[in-house]
Formats: structure tokens, C-alpha cells, sequence
């Protein structure tokens, strides 16, 4: 069939009250990024990620998001590991049951996966132009 196999991920627009980093973040020098205690903020690319069972909701596909766009991602995952955000070396701990956020500055065009460390699942592919 036509059109089969692509997957997209859905991109929310959420209001915030603010956020702060948290001092476990690691990323590469130079890059804006966080990892975030609160909800996206308006005009971030955005995707909700729930683990669970060793499979990944919704399946893994793409997030778009134009260069210097600011980028956020929330995995809830059911065992411990560590998200990590390729190319752009951010990561933050996984716990179960707790949401993760990341938030970077997407400063760099091209594809960037994103995939948990343990389990080594894919999680989405960020896609910058």
C-alpha cells in the first residue's frame, strides 16, 4: 500500500510558567539546552514519548523543526535508563513513571535520532533545516 510505513509524530504547542536547567544535563559546548521541569512553550517543536513494556508510543518517526528553532522532547519511560539526543550530545535520566524533558536550540541542520542508552530504542529522528 501507498503511504505505509511512514510515521509521524505529533508535535504539541503547550503553554509554560517556566522552566530552569537541572545540573545533570550534559551537551555540547556551546549549545543552548536544558533539561526541563515544565511544559513546552509556544512555538517549539515538540513530541510526547511514553515507553513502556520495551516499546515506544507513538512509533518511532520524525519531528520537524527549522534551524534555530528551539526543540522539546518528553519521554515517560516504565524502566530506568537515559535519553540521549545524538549530534547534540544532550541526555537526562530516565526514571520510571517520571517524565524527562530535554530542550535544546536546534543549531545544527540534518537528522538527528534520538534513542534510550539501555535499551537502545529509537525514540524519534529530529529532522533540522
Amino acid at each position: 500500500m501507498r503511504g505505509r510505513g511512514v510515521c509521524a509524530v505529533l508535535i504539541a504547542v503547550v503553554a509554560t510558567a517556566g522552566c530552569g536547567p537541572l545540573s545533570d544535563t550534559h551537551h555540547r559546548p556551546g549549545n543552548s539546552h536544558e533539561v526541563a521541569t515544565a511544559a513546552p512553550v509556544p512555538g517549539e517543536a515538540h513530541a510526547e514519548i511514553t515507553v513502556e513494556a520495551g516499546r515506544v508510543r507513538p512509533p518511532s518517526g520524525w519531528l520537524e523543526a527549522a534551524r534555530g528553532q528551539t526543540v522539546s522532547i518528553t519521554v515517560t519511560s516504565d524502566v530506568p535508563d537515559e535519553l540521549h539526543v545524538h549530534g547534540y550530545d544532550v541526555e537526562a535520566a530516565l526514571r520510571p513513571g517520571e517524565p524527562a524533558t530535554v530542550r535544546f536550540v536546534a543549531d545544527m541542520t540534518g537528522v538527528f535520532e534520538v534513542e534510550t542508552h539501555n535499551s537502545h530504542l529509537v525514540l524519534v529522528q529530529v529532522a533540522v533545516r
